[in-house]
């Protein structure tokens, strides 16, 4: 039950003034995060901590998998109800997946980069060429950039053979063992891979794609039509993290790094990085949203190009607090 003191301590703790919803038991809300490595995602953790759900009347429930593949698949199948992933991802909705983006979460990929082995024969982008670089899974961001990253080389999209491999320490066995020549994946992965010794930061994608939607937050079709305010509930609640993160960047970085075990170093190198791409309202860019019609079947990740409708549903952001 939400009560006036627990309201009067979370303003007071967090500095964001938070309008709760009227006392009553919390709602259950099943959560998908499509990778455990993503600064944002991690957000999740962060206001379940820090009690953002609890205030708008929200029992989150948190889960991890391995690449957007397969976070649309437990969207799918009906086991959670909000997805966190990439903007490629919203081809799934075309598909007949029946989640759908309700929110843009980050713009520009800042935060993405293509990593390879510290003494390794990968000098320059153009070594790339014909190569095999790790990917999570296909159709997610990290095929769709490296795709991109072909094309822009005048290579086609398969210039770069796409590899999916699921999780980064499985990609980063297989650059050790020759199979990869590299691995597209977040900053922090890359910079904790540098910190090691083991890695070396080829490139980022922040100034390949100017207009995108990185990151964008999917709810479940039987969510939209049965309990509307349930959803927005939640993204008030998200929006009120994501300032709150902008506002508290010491206790943002100790939590986050907790979440996504990674060292406080890394993860303060990443925050500006990561707190530029962020939304603080959730609005949809309209420019971000015809280069992703267009790439999905430029990409081969669909046959067609889809119709905006199909792939977001507008009436949910901007959000205001």
């Amino acid at each position: 039950m939400f009560t006036r003191r627990h309201a009067l301590s979370l303003i007071a703790l967090s500095g964001v003034v938070i309008a709760p919803v009227p006392a009553r038991a919390a709602e259950k809300l099943r959560i998908g995060k499509a990778i455990g490595s993503s600064f944002p995602f991690s957000a999740a953790d962060l206001a379940k901590q820090k009690g953002f759900f609890a205030a708008f009347g929200i029992d989150a429930e948190i889960s991890v998998f391995r690449g957007d593949g397969q976070m649309q698949q437990a969207l799918a199948a009906g086991t959670i109800d909000i997805g966190f992933g990439s903007g490629p991802g919203m081809g799934y909705a075309a598909k007949g997946v029946p989640g759908i983006a309700v929110a843009a979460m980050a713009s520009e990929p800042r935060n993405m980069s293509l990593v390879v082995m510290k003494d390794g024969p990968i000098k320059t982008v153009d070594d790339l060429k014909g190569k095999r670089v790790g990917v999570t899974t296909a159709g997610s961001l990290t095929d769709w950039l490296t795709r991109r990253l072909s094309e822009s080389k005048g290579w086609g999209p398969t210039g770069i053979e796409v590899t999916p491999m699921g999780e980064m320490r499985t990609r980063l066995a297989a650059m050790k063992s020759g199979e990869l020549a590299g691995s597209v994946n977040s900053i922090q992965e890359t910079w904790n891979l540098v910190e090691n010794g083991e890695g070396r930061l080829l490139a980022t994608f922040g100034d390949a794609v100017p207009q995108f939607h990185t990151h964008v937050i999917f709810a479940h079709r039987n969510l939209i039509k049965n309990n509307p305010e349930l959803l927005r509930n939640f993204l008030k609640a998200w929006f009120t993290t994501t300032k709150f993160m902008k506002d508290n960047r010491a206790e943002t970085v100790k939590i986050i790094a907790a979440t996504m075990q990674i060292s406080e170093k890394v993860i303060d190198l990443s925050y500006d990085y990561e707190m530029q791409m962020l939304s603080m309202d959730g609005a949809f860019n309209p420019q971000a949203i015809e280069i992703i019609r267009y790439s999905l079947k430029d990409l081969d990740i669909l046959d067609r190009v889809p119709e905006a409708n199909e792939i977001f549903m507008p009436g949910f952001s901007p959000v205001k607090l």
